[in-house]
C-alpha cells in the first residue's frame, strides 16, 4: 500500500512538474520564427516546412504500457508517409516523419515534444491523454501547431489545435454503458464496476459511467488503479464482494487481459466492457484469450482493422507487405486516421497557399464529413466538439482477421446525444 502510495505521488508530481514548465513556456515570447515567408510555389511556409519538405512529429509509446498500440499506430503513419511521397508528396514537397519513444513517461513525453516542436510543423501522434493535457496550454497559448493525439480525454476539447478523432472516452463509455443495457442484461437497479486509471483517461471514462448510470438507475463501483498495475485480483475481489453485474474497464489492454482472466478463474462470469485502448489482439495468445472471446467487448471510435471496407482491406493488403511479421490491431486505424486527416489539412492549406501553422489550423476546419475509411464521418469544424459521437462494439475474436469482430455497427446512446463531453 505504501508502495502505491508513493508510486501515485510521483505520478503527480512528474505531472505537476511538466505543468509547470509548458505555463513556463506559455510566458515566454513568441519565436522568431513565427513570421510567415513565401516558399516555392508561392506558398507561405513556417515552422517544418521547406522548398523540398514538410516534417511532421509523432511522439509514441514503444516501450510502455501501450507498447502494442504505439508500434502499430507509428509503422501505419510511416507507410502512409511512404505512399504519399511515392505518389508526388504534398505541395510539391516530401513528407518526413520524425518519431520519438516516451514510453509512457511524462517527463520523456515532455522532453520529446520540447525537443521536436520548433522543427515540425506540428504532430500526427501523441499518445497519453495526460501528457497531451499538459503541453495543452503551452500548444494553445504559444506553439499553436496541430496536434492529432491518439487520445480521447475531454480534456482536450476547445483547443483549436489538439483535436480528438472520433468520441471523446466519456461519450464512448456512455455508448458502452448502452450496450450492457441493451444487449447485456444490465438493468435499473443493477450495480455497474468501474476500473479505470488514475488521470485524464480514467476519469473522463467514469464520468461517462456516472452519466449513463445516473440516467439507467445504476449504481457505480468504483476502482482506481495506476497504469503500473498488472494484476486485477484485487478489483475482481472487490467487484465479486460488491455484487456487480458488469464491468467498464477503462485502462490499458494487459490489465483487461488480467481483470476479465480472473473473473472467468474465480467464476465471476459477467460480461466486461473497454474502451477503445483496452485491447490488442495479442492478447488471444495469452492464458487469458478464451475468457476474452466468451466475455470480453470493447468500443471503439471506428470500425475494426479486418472491416469489410476498400480502405480497410487495402490497408491491410499494403500493412502486411510493408510488416509481414507484425500482428494487424486497431492501432493501424488510429494511426492511418490520423496521418490521412493531417495530410488532407496539409492538402487544402497548400490549395491556400498557406503552409505555415495557422494555415494549417484554418485548413481542418474546413474537413466537415472527412470519411477515414472505416465506418465513421468525422467532423472537425467545432474544436469544442468531438469529431464524432458514434461507437462501434467490438468482440475479440482470433478467427477474424485482426482479432475482431463487430457485434454493434456505428451508433449514439440517447443518452450520449443530451450529453455535454
Amino acid at each position: 500500500m505504501n508502495h502505491r502510495r508513493q508510486a501515485v505521488r510521483g505520478l503527480a508530481a512528474a505531472l505537476a512538474a511538466l505543468v509547470a514548465l509548458t505555463a513556463a513556456g506559455c510566458s515566454s515570447k513568441a519565436k522568431s520564427g513565427d513570421g510567415k515567408q513565401t516558399g516555392a510555389g508561392g506558398v507561405k511556409t513556417g515552422e517544418g516546412v521547406t522548398d523540398k519538405t514538410i516534417s511532421v512529429g509523432a511522439l509514441t509509446d514503444m516501450t510502455g504500457v501501450y507498447a502494442t498500440l504505439g508500434k502499430s499506430v507509428t509503422q501505419a503513419q510511416q507507410l502512409y508517409v511512404k505512399q504519399v511521397n511515392a505518389a508526388g508528396g504534398i505541395c510539391g514537397r516530401q513528407l518526413e516523419l520524425t518519431v520519438r519513444d516516451h514510453g509512457y513517461d511524462p517527463q520523456k513525453a515532455l522532453a520529446a515534444y520540447t525537443e521536436l516542436e520548433p522543427k515540425v510543423v506540428g504532430f500526427a501522434q501523441f499518445i497519453g491523454s495526460p501528457f497531451v493535457a499538459a503541453v495543452k496550454p503551452r500548444v494553445d497559448v504559444k506553439d499553436k501547431g496541430l496536434v492529432l493525439p491518439q487520445a480521447w480525454s475531454a480534456s482536450l476539447l476547445g483547443s483549436p489545435y489538439i483535436r480528438v478523432l472520433g468520441a471523446t472516452y466519456d461519450v464512448e463509455t456512455i455508448n458502452a454503458v448502452d450496450f450492457l443495457l441493451k444487449e447485456k442484461g444490465l438493468t435499473s437497479g443493477d450495480k455497474l464496476g468501474h476500473v479505470y486509471f488514475e488521470g485524464d483517461y480514467g476519469e473522463n471514462a467514469l464520468k461517462g459511467s456516472k452519466y449513463a448510470a445516473e440516467k439507467a438507475g445504476l449504481t457505480v463501483v468504483e476502482q482506481k488503479i495506476k497504469p503500473t498495475d498488472n494484476d486485477m485480483s484485487a478489483q475482481v475481489a472487490a467487484l465479486k464482494q460488491a455484487g456487480v453485474k458488469a464491468i467498464v474497464i477503462s485502462a490499458g489492454p494487459r490489465q483487461a487481459a488480467s481483470l476479465v482472466g480472473v473473473a472467468a478463474a474465480t467464476g465471476m462470469k459477467v460480461p466486461v466492457v473497454g474502451n477503445n485502448s483496452a485491447f490488442a489482439p495479442q492478447l488471444l495468445g495469452t492464458q487469458a484469450g478464451p475468457a476474452l472471446e466468451k466475455m470480453y467487448w470493447f468500443a471503439s471510435p471506428s470500425l475494426p482493422i479486418g472491416a469489410d471496407t476498400p480502405t480497410a482491406k487495402k490497408l491491410v493488403a499494403d500493412y502486411k507487405a510493408a510488416y509481414p511479421s507484425d500482428t494487424l490491431d486497431n492501432g493501424i486505424v488510429a494511426g492511418w486516421t490520423a496521418a490521412s486527416v493531417f495530410g488532407e489539412a496539409l492538402k487544402n492549406a497548400c490549395e491556400s497557399k498557406d503552409l505555415t501553422r495557422d494555415g494549417v489550423d484554418k485548413a481542418l476546419l474546413t474537413l466537415t464529413s472527412y470519411d477515414a475509411g472505416f465506418g465513421m464521418s468525422h467532423n472537425l469544424g467545432d474544436p469544442k466538439a468531438p469529431s464524432s459521437r458514434e461507437s462501434v462494439i467490438i468482440q475479440p475474436d482470433k478467427k477474424v482477421p485482426g482479432g475482431m469482430r463487430t457485434v454493434r455497427q456505428p451508433f449514439v446512446a440517447d443518452a450520449a446525444k443530451s450529453y455535454t463531453p
